[in-house]
Order: structure tokens, then sequence, then C-alpha cells
């Protein structure tokens, strides 16, 4: 049976550093090489993931910024991409400017991501943008209102802080049915929680029913830790939460696997097959 392996990165794949330990990257290739179709879906970008794969084999398309996208990785072009609507971008720029005012949009037209930001006062906005120009060699520009971007292709926007910052513009953002909204905690700063925003037609359950078809996969089984691996699940024939998953992601789960630090990805899979 055709059957394609999809793994979420932060906290499932990737180890406490954020990156793939030696085993892993030795265990993925190794797989790989004997016939395994293997990708991963992630909310990062194809800045960060093209850089975190380079070791790995992985040549398959990858789901990224939580299923606006699908991007192959070894044409370095967006297959799919989801664009959010104008009244989903009028909506989500109001939101920003009245309850937040900060944050990233990002954007891709002719094939290129581009991330835009007001200001980075916060310390969690300052350590995004340093951590991704040293380490990816990310671009970020700065406007100054985010209203530059409305006559752009907007296709996500995120922000990282404090839950009760966020929960209000969180709650106005879902009564828009041109957008759909992922609030969920950050595994690497638990004190601050995630606000992503994109197209309705944007997720990672989506995304995974259009590279099911584009592959011809006869089946799925995915990995995952997090509340934004749940869609991610609902599209696959068997979903495996790794041990140190949320609740509600192991609940959701066929099965719970070894955590993200004993590399329990490559360790099942190596063990099934």
């Amino acid at each position: 049976m055709n059957t394609l392996y999809i793994s979420d990165l932060d906290g499932t794949l990737l180890g406490k550093d954020a990156t793939l330990s030696s085993e892993t990257v030795t265990g993925l290739n190794r797989l790989i090489s004997n016939g395994i179709n293997f990708t991963v879906a992630t909310a990062r970008t194809s800045a960060t993931v093209i850089q975190m794969l380079s070791e790995t084999d992985i040549s398959l398309p990858v789901i990224l910024m939580n299923g606006v996208c699908i991007y192959d990785i070894k044409k370095q072009e967006y297959i799919v991409t989801e664009i959010i609507s104008n009244k989903g971008k009028r909506v989500l720029l109001d939101v920003i400017r009245q309850h937040i005012g900060t944050g990233f949009v990002y954007t891709i037209d002719n094939n290129r991501l581009s991330t835009y930001f007001e200001n980075a006062d916060s310390p969690a906005a300052k350590a995004f943008i340093e951590e991704r120009e040293r380490i990816y060699g990310k671009k970020f520009t700065k406007v100054d209102s985010f209203e530059a971007c409305y006559d752009k292709s907007i296709v996500y926007y995120s922000i990282d802080d404090k839950q009760e910052k966020l929960t209000e513009a969180c709650e106005e953002l879902k009564k828009c049915d041109d957008l759909h909204v992922e609030f969920y905690r950050d595994i690497y700063n638990t004190d601050h929680w995630y606000l992503e925003v994109c197209s309705t037609s944007a997720s990672k359950k989506n995304a995974v029913i259009t590279l099911r078809k584009l592959l011809g996969a006869e089946r799925v089984i995915s990995f995952g830790d997090n509340l934004n691996d749940i869609p991610l699940f609902e599209a696959s024939d068997e979903a495996y939460a790794v041990g140190n998953a949320k609740e509600e992601v192991k609940k959701a789960a066929t099965g719970v696997i070894g955590s993200n630090t004993d590399n329990g990805v490559v360790r099942f899979i190596a063990e099934s097959i």
C-alpha cells in the first residue's frame, strides 16, 4: 500500500532545541532510501524549513504555515497557496489595529514570501526576528502600518504573546467566516500563546487532503504534539501523538508513541514497517 507519513516539526520531529537530532536525520534518510514516503506539516515558513531539513533526503512537497501552502522544496516553488479574501484582510487588519498593534503579516506574491511588521518592541518579537535573521537568513520588512499590506496577497498572520493579551482579538477574529484562527500555547515559552490567522480554506487538514491526491497516497499516517495538529490527524488514516503531546492531542490520536526527545517518530516508523 502506498503510505504517506507526515510529521509536525516543533515538539514532534524536532528536539527541545528546535533541531533534528543526528539519530532522526540518519533514521529518516535510511527510511527514505528504503522507499518510505515522508514529509512534514508545520506552522513554519519555507525559509526555516528548507534549512532545518537540509541534512535529510526529504524531497516530497511540504505543508507550511499550518496549511496555508504546499511547497515543492526541490523546485523551491509554491504548488498551492491559500490567500485571505479582501473581507478577511479588512477584518484582520482592523482587529490587529484595535486589539493587538503588533505581530507579523505574511504575503506571497510572484512565488516570493515576504514578512512585514509594524514594531518589534516586545522581547518575544525581538527574539523571533533575531533568531530567524541570524540562523535562517530570513528577511523582515518594517512598515509604518499593516495597511500597506492590504493590496498584497496576505496569506498569514502570527503573533506570540500572553494569552490574556490575545484572547479578545482571537474571539473577534473567529467571528469572521473568511478567517481560520489557531490559538495554542507556545511549547518553547509556555507563558505565551500563538495566535495564527489564515484563510478558511487553509488548514493542515485541507492541505493533507490535497497532498494526498497529488501524490496518490492510499493511506496517510501522521504525527503531532500540539492543538494545531488535530486538523492534521483528522485527515489521516492513523494519527500518533508523541509522548510529550498535549492531552487533547493524545485523546484525538490513534495511539501515543515515544517523545520528541526520544526520536519517537523515526523509531515508530522503523519498528512498524
